[in-house]
């Protein structure tokens, strides 16, 4: 899998990591389970199995286009409730809300990939323009009966926290911004920048092994300044 995701500023990113947390406190499926150096709090804009090197130059160009025509990074942001998806096993997430800008990101980062020649097959319609759901995910893999549990965690450790972003304080959403854009290889698991800067300075600029941007042609991935 090769996903395009956003990254949030540092206190939003926070704000979940503590919901992860207060879940795998509680016993429960947590994105907090997952330790492996990439996993953090984040809102998938694409994901297709195989990624060429003129889609990366495209993707580059497109998300740099989007900031130019004021429509990129840093980007405006709020955190929704919790939401569920998927079937008999859930995902518990909080919802983004889907704002013009945002929007506007995923369309152009869509648009960069989806020429007819990248496989969509990994994608199905999850995250097809009209069927998106932008989302933060904090659990996967829940049954009816801890989908209840959860739910009362996250109002208690809101309570607790006086937080008015959760569900505690309906239609209140929490504001944050999206701050970059990082690329994902699932089968290599590496992260590098497609533009903006990671507020934790986890990501690379570059993918790692790879020529730095300054050692790369017109078309490489730079990191906003």
């Amino acid at each position: 899998m090769q996903s395009v995701e956003a990254l949030l500023d540092a206190a939003t990113e926070e704000h979940v990591l503590a919901q992860w947390r207060a879940l795998a406190d509680a016993d429960l499926p947590s994105q907090a389970h997952h330790t492996g150096a990439t996993n953090r709090p984040h809102v998938t804009l694409a994901a297709v199995g195989t990624l060429d090197e003129p889609a990366e130059r495209r993707l580059a160009a497109a998300v740099r286009q989007a900031r130019a025509a004021g429509g990129g990074l840093p980007l405006p942001v709020r955190l929704g409730p919790p939401v569920v998806l998927g079937g008999r096993r859930h995902v518990l997430a909080r919802l983004v809300v889907a704002t013009p800008g945002l929007l506007a990101l995923h369309a152009a980062v869509r648009g960069a990939l989806h020429d007819g020649t990248a496989e969509e097959d990994d994608e199905g319609d999850l995250l097809a323009p009209g069927a998106w759901t932008p989302h933060v995910t904090l659990a996967r893999g829940l049954g009816g009966e801890q989908l209840a549990h959860a739910l009362g965690v996250l109002r208690a450790a809101a309570r607790d926290a006086e937080d008015p972003g959760t569900d505690v304080v309906p239609g209140v959403p929490r504001p944050g911004a999206a701050v970059a854009v990082r690329r994902f290889d699932g089968t290599e698991k590496v992260t590098w920048l497609v533009d903006g800067e990671d507020p934790l300075g986890r990501t690379p600029a570059a993918r790692p092994g790879t020529a730095g941007p300054e050692d790369e042609g017109p078309g490489a991935a730079t990191p906003a300044g």
